[in-house]
């Protein structure tokens, strides 16, 4: 195998990732047009596999970033083939923010690639890395809740709207909270470059906690009650129901 034939494989998609993909679309139409027998079950693959493809399409967007940013491993990594399976952690980019979603209703980001940042110079270039990934969960957020918001999808089924809205919802849960300046989110990776070199040292051993200790807070009643208001706010400025979005939650806990 040649250098080159390599290289196309590590960026040639994941058959994993077209197949969560794949299922994304069956189960959107099956909730679009009210073909499910149990609307709740298609909502639960829908959003779920439709998250799962945001996620990864977050971490791509770290890894696509850094490549160009400078560090030329990460094609080697098989970080832009899109298969969740290739993250550094797997547990902590796919499965805990799908429990996040299964048990909290909230999209609370999960980790990164593992990228070596002293391959890449230039303060812009490390805050941009950490930028790209919440930058696809905006994005996502926007895709979802505009056209949603206008009424594109009036003609759809209020299950597969509901869907939509409560995906829309997870997805500025996710950009809100990445981009907290929490050490181990985003949001800190972005001011990091910034901050002096013992500041950052002194700080650096909380990295791996920042994730809990944000979903540690949430629970806090105060805390969660205002962070909810803040997003249903942000739902209701792209004219999305907060109550359609917590419609789509009850369908996708079926299960209750």
């Amino acid at each position: 195998m040649t250098i080159a034939t390599m290289r196309r494989s590590d960026r040639r998609i994941s058959p994993v990732f077209l197949g969560i993909a794949a299922i994304t679309a069956v189960a959107g139409w099956a909730a679009w047009t009210g073909f499910a027998e149990q609307p709740g079950f298609a909502v639960f693959l829908f959003v779920t596999a439709a998250w799962i493809v945001s996620l990864c399409l977050h971490e791509y967007a770290h890894a696509r970033t850094a490549l160009h940013s400078g560090d030329l491993s990460i094609e080697a990594k098989g970080y832009l083939t899109l298969n969740p399976f290739k993250y550094t952690h797997a547990l902590l980019s796919i499965v805990l923010p799908v429990l996040f979603v299964m048990t909290g209703g909230i999209g609370l980001p999960g980790g990164a690639v593992f990228i070596e940042r002293g391959r890449i110079h230039g303060r812009w270039k490390h805050s941009l890395i950490s930028a790209a990934g919440p930058l696809v969960n905006l994005a996502c957020a926007v895709a979802l809740l505009v056209p949603l918001g206008i009424g594109a999808l009036d003609t759809a089924s209020v299950d597969f709207q509901a869907a939509v809205a409560f995906l829309g919802f997870l997805q500025v849960t996710a950009t809100v909270l990445n981009l907290l300046p929490v050490p181990g989110l985003d949001g800190y990776g972005i001011i990091e470059p910034w901050l002096s070199h013992k500041i950052r040292r002194q700080v650096e051993p909380f990295a791996p906690f920042g994730l809990l200790a944000v979903f540690g807070i949430l629970w806090i009643p105060e805390v969660n009650n205002a962070f909810f208001d803040t997003v249903y706010d942000l739902l209701s400025a792209f004219g999305v129901s907060p109550n359609l979005a917590s419609y789509g939650h009850s369908l996708f806990q079926f299960w209750q």
